[in-house]
């Protein structure tokens, strides 16, 4: 695969928090920035970027507890990455909004986001990316109570058997991925840990129960208080998840909030649309981004 060379990864500290920011591109050119999904981090989107013209400064934020930014001492909350994001956007482009691409976890921080702070988004592009399903408060015993079990014995992830073994895993949900980019995005994923064991490049707390419910009627009233125009970007191959199809049957509702909102759907992809589809995303990030 051909790659485009990065200008390179610089550390910065952003809500009292070490980050790692990757970038591509002049910057002195106009700025893009990229948030990616849960279990992902900033170099993934590389794939995306080689498909794109050379006309945008792109940064990309390894967001906390992924990639090589730092890891939190505990959970992980919603409310922590709105945070981080307000933090970067001031570090990046203090008095200017700034256009914004985020995929999956990285889009719907975004969308709560762009609501909280419409002056801080110019346009909003969300990748698969449209809320959980709702939670109800009946759930709540439960989820608090797994919660409790997993603070006293944290999850873990097992050693990897090597790279070919996540390709694998890596095609396996997103069945239009080449072997070479499968492969290449296994290296990104993953280290050696100080034993020489092969694991996930992120935190596995980041597998525990959150403990506060996912209420969707208050992402609704934020998506409302857009004021950016928004394209909804989704892959026509269902993602075999149960949190997938709950949230596919609640689109109507969910798009109803949006002011300004366009839809693309790109054939053969599932949730991993810029892993799958690179030149097709490319393609709509580029019109809707387009420099006016």
């Amino acid at each position: 695969m051909s790659i485009r060379l990065s200008s390179g990864t610089h550390r910065v500290t952003l809500n009292q928090h070490a980050y790692q920011l990757r970038h591509w591109g002049d910057p002195n050119a106009p700025l893009l920035l990229m948030l990616h999904g849960w279990m992902d981090s900033s170099a993934t989107f590389q794939l995306l970027v080689d498909a794109l013209p050379e006309q945008w400064h792109i940064v990309a934020p390894d967001w906390r507890g992924f990639g090589d930014s730092a890891w939190n001492h505990g959970n992980y909350y919603a409310a922590d990455y709105l945070a981080d994001l307000d933090a970067l956007l001031q570090h990046l482009s203090p008095q200017l909004p700034v256009n914004v691409l985020g995929h999956s976890m990285g889009a719907m921080i975004t969308g709560i986001y762009a609501g909280v702070r419409p002056e801080r988004v110019a346009r909003l592009m969300l990748v698969e990316g449209f809320g959980l399903p709702a939670t109800p408060a009946t759930e709540a015993p439960a989820r608090y109570a797994r919660w409790l079990r997993e603070m006293q014995q944290p999850p873990t992830f097992a050693p990897l058997l090597g790279l070919p073994e996540v390709a694998s895993k890596l095609i396996e949900r997103s069945p239009n991925l080449p072997l070479s980019a499968a492969l290449w995005l296994a290296e990104q994923l993953t280290h050696c840990d100080d034993a020489g064991q092969l694991r996930y490049r992120a935190d596995p707390r980041h597998k525990m129960s959150n403990p506060i419910l996912y209420r969707l009627e208050e992402a609704k009233a934020c998506w409302r208080q857009i004021t950016a125009p928004v394209h909804w970007v989704l892959g026509t191959e269902e993602w075999d998840h149960p949190i997938a199809s709950t949230v596919l049957n609640t689109l109507p509702e969910r798009r109803a909030c949006f002011k300004q909102l366009q839809e693309t759907a790109i054939s053969g992809a599932g949730h991993m649309v810029q892993w799958e589809q690179p030149l097709k995303l490319a393609e709509v990030v580029s019109r809707f981004f387009a420099l006016r």
